[in-house]
């Protein structure tokens, strides 16, 4: 008797464990079904707004929807979605990174990719894991061969004005932050060699000292996540990142290198966690504890501030509007 209640409870469990994973992947469906508002024709959204373009995991010879995505990013950007730059999340180069500032993937992967007119704007990159397999100091040099390609330092931050609204962008370094990278100086020779408690520092002092009324940081890691990739990665920046981002409250906190969409709340936490698709070869995806919305198509972001709302919206290779992000003033 004792026997068959006890098998019996634990079948009660396991039946709540998976309607409750059941209930999560259903909520997830029908979000993404509402937020799938399909073909984006309606460009007058992006007026009188500052807009700028979020791409990341590029490298792909053009490949893997590479070509495409970025011919979409020049219609789109020519039919009145005009960016005011374009924001790069890290690895623009697959697999090793680059080697000078004259490898020739800086053509294959980047200059003859993004050729379309409406992209010949700057862009500001950071970072990914692959720039590290490379010799990293010349992607940072690379600002003084191309007119567009605007990398002052491994981490940097600008401030930008539009029509009374006011918007800090913090671009940061977050290889070395995690200690996997760190470790492995056999593949990222360089990563060991950065001082990881200076830039939080800078982090910590940059975001003090900000009074702009949007705050956004830009790394290529996620903090929070589903991913296959290990634990260890997102952990590193929950402990040593997260809690500075918490700390001063900041509105989002943009990522890539997971190859797909994905939204994230926290408890505890009012930041908006935003994983930023990969503009070539895109991932499987799944929820896990704090997703809002997920996607495995690949893609872009465009992001949309004003004074009274912060918006980022998900973009497929067709153009989709897949999924928004929105904040109100605070």
């Amino acid at each position: 008797m004792v026997v068959t209640l006890i098998s019996y409870f634990c079948r009660l469990k396991l039946i709540a464990t998976m309607m409750k994973k059941n209930l999560l992947l259903l909520a997830l469906v029908l979000t993404a079904s509402l937020s799938a508002m399909g073909q984006l024709t309606d460009y007058s959204i992006f007026k009188k707004q500052f807009n700028v373009f979020i791409a990341n995991d590029l490298g792909r010879n053009g490949y893997y929807d590479q070509k495409p995505i970025a011919e979409l990013m020049g219609r789109m950007a020519e039919a009145g979605a005009d960016p005011e730059f374009v924001l790069a999340t890290g690895d623009v180069h697959h697999f090793n990174g680059v080697q000078s500032t004259q490898d020739p993937l800086w053509m294959t992967n980047y200059e003859l990719i993004y050729s379309h007119p409406e992209l010949m704007i700057d862009w500001h990159p950071l970072l990914g894991n692959h720039e590290y397999r490379g010799h990293t100091q010349a992607v940072l040099d690379y600002t003084h061969v191309s007119r567009r390609w605007e990398m002052p330092s491994r981490y940097y931050t600008k401030r930008y004005e539009h029509k009374g609204m006011t918007l800090r962008i913090l671009w940061i370094d977050t290889t070395p932050l995690i200690s996997k990278y760190r470790e492995e100086s056999d593949q990222y020779p360089d990563a060991c060699l950065q001082d990881d408690e200076a830039q939080l520092s800078w982090i910590d002092s940059v975001l003090t000292a900000s009074t702009e009324q949007w705050v956004i940081v830009c790394g290529h890691h996620p903090i929070y996540a589903h991913t296959p990739k290990e634990a260890s990665e997102r952990e590193d920046l929950q402990r040593r990142l997260d809690p500075i981002l918490r700390k001063h409250r900041i509105d989002m906190y943009i990522c890539g290198h997971i190859h797909n969409f994905q939204h994230l709340r926290i408890q505890g936490s009012d930041i908006d966690y935003v994983v930023n698709s990969a503009g070539a070869l895109s991932r499987k995806v799944q929820p896990v504890e704090g997703t809002l919305f997920c996607s495995p198509e690949p893609g872009f972001s465009i992001l949309s501030a004003s004074k009274e709302q912060l918006v980022l919206r998900m973009i497929d290779k067709q153009g989709n509007l897949l999924y928004e992000v929105k904040r109100s003033k605070r």
